[in-house]
């Protein structure tokens, strides 16, 4: 019997062991079970980190950005009136210079000798005519004394007046001398800035050949661009006296603010823009022809739109909303319309003025979730 009990005894301890097992394996299903059940709760109402703003109410201007370059008002090509040989250059590249300013002379002894020629014949015209006069007088004293006929008088008034028109003609030569003398003296038509000079010393010019120089105006200058035909009816609008501000931003980040001159008669059909022209002060040479600059034309303002930061605004394959926080820390989406945005704000209608929308976490937000305000740098900072 003790043999037989003795047998028996692992069989019982391998049997406890086993249904102790067997609780351990129940009660970790128990616990993972009850993990899944809380986490699964907790993914059905997640509660959601996001960064809010309120809406407000401002005025908002509504720009128009474009591509534009700029244009000098005026500029002159140089060329001579005459085909002579240059004899001095006044002037340097680069200069600016004045109204009536030398820039060259050409050779002159040619028109001073035609101009001396022309004075010459005119002092003989002029000799000619006073004794043609005094033989006129004396003729006519003569015949009314019966000494000469009338043949004689008329043949002596008819040298007067054929003299008189000679000496008309040489003093008209004269002038056309002086002329062609000054010809030789080549001066700014126009105040502005040279360019590259095409010519020196000894160099022959004609009106028909190369551009001696060039002239621009610098101050003041334009710029060209175009805009949407679709904004022309508010630009006028807005602006009936055609001075609509317009603003410029350089290479270096620098804005200039100039103001609107010319709107184009006609629209381009084919890409349905218009072109337009703004004035710049440019005193102190910032602005050069031929540069590109980004221009912003505000055509119109917006008075008391309500605005969000462009953040908020989350745009969908048929709509645009925003996520508003509601009382009870859940968002609900509102369709909203976009009417202009700058520089980070966004004006919108649609949404009141007041309304707490979110600007960062929305891809993460859908109808009903709770969301909660994500702490603020200043507050990271003294928790750290």
């Amino acid at each position: 019997m003790s043999t037989l009990k003795n047998l028996l005894q692992p069989g019982k301890r391998r049997l406890a062991v086993g249904i102790g097992g067997l609780v351990v394996v129940i009660a970790a299903i128990l616990v993972i079970r009850l993990f899944i059940s809380s986490s699964d709760k907790r993914q059905r109402n997640p509660v959601i980190t996001v960064k809010t703003a309120i809406s407000g109410q401002q005025t908002m201007p509504v720009n128009v950005r474009a591509n534009g370059y700029i244009t000098a008002i005026k500029t002159v090509e140089v060329r001579p009136q005459v085909q002579n040989v240059v004899r001095t250059v006044h002037v340097k590249e680069g200069q600016d210079v004045t109204a009536g300013q030398l820039l060259f002379t050409l050779d002159p002894r040619m028109d001073t000798a035609g101009l001396d020629k022309a004075q010459a014949q005119l002092a003989r015209d002029k000799a000619d005519l006073i004794d043609a006069e005094t033989t006129l007088k004396r003729n006519q004293e003569l015949f009314t004394k019966k000494f000469i006929s009338q043949a004689v008088v008329d043949t002596s008034k008819a040298k007067v007046d054929a003299l008189r028109g000679t000496a008309r003609a040489n003093q008209a030569g004269v002038q056309s001398s002086k002329v062609a003398l000054d010809y030789n003296r080549i001066t700014a038509s126009m105040a502005g800035r040279i360019g590259a000079i095409n010519v020196h010393p000894g160099s022959l010019v004609q009106p028909s050949g190369a551009t001696m120089v060039t002239i621009v105006q610098l101050d003041p200058i334009t710029v060209s661009f175009t805009v949407p035909e679709a904004e022309l009816a508010n630009i006028v609008a807005s602006y009936p006296k055609g001075d609509a501000p317009v603003r410029i931003k350089l290479a270096t980040g620098e804005e200039l603010q100039g103001k609107l001159v010319f709107i184009d008669n006609t629209t381009d059909a084919q890409t349905g823009t218009i072109k337009m022209k703004a004035q710049f002060d440019n005193r102190e040479r910032k602005l050069w022809p031929g540069s590109f600059v980004n221009v912003r034309l505000t055509s119109r303002t917006l008075p008391e739109a309500t605005v969000i930061p462009t953040a908020a605004v989350v745009t969908g394959p048929k709509e645009q909303l925003v996520y508003v926080v509601q009382e009870d820390d859940t968002v609900q989406p509102q369709v909203v319309t976009l009417l202009a945005t700058e520089g980070g704000t966004a004006a919108v209608s649609g949404l009141k003025p007041g309304a707490r929308v979110v600007v960062e976490g929305a891809q993460n937000l859908r109808p009903g979730v709770k969301v909660r305000e994500a702490p603020s740098d200043e507050q990271k900072k003294n928790e750290s």
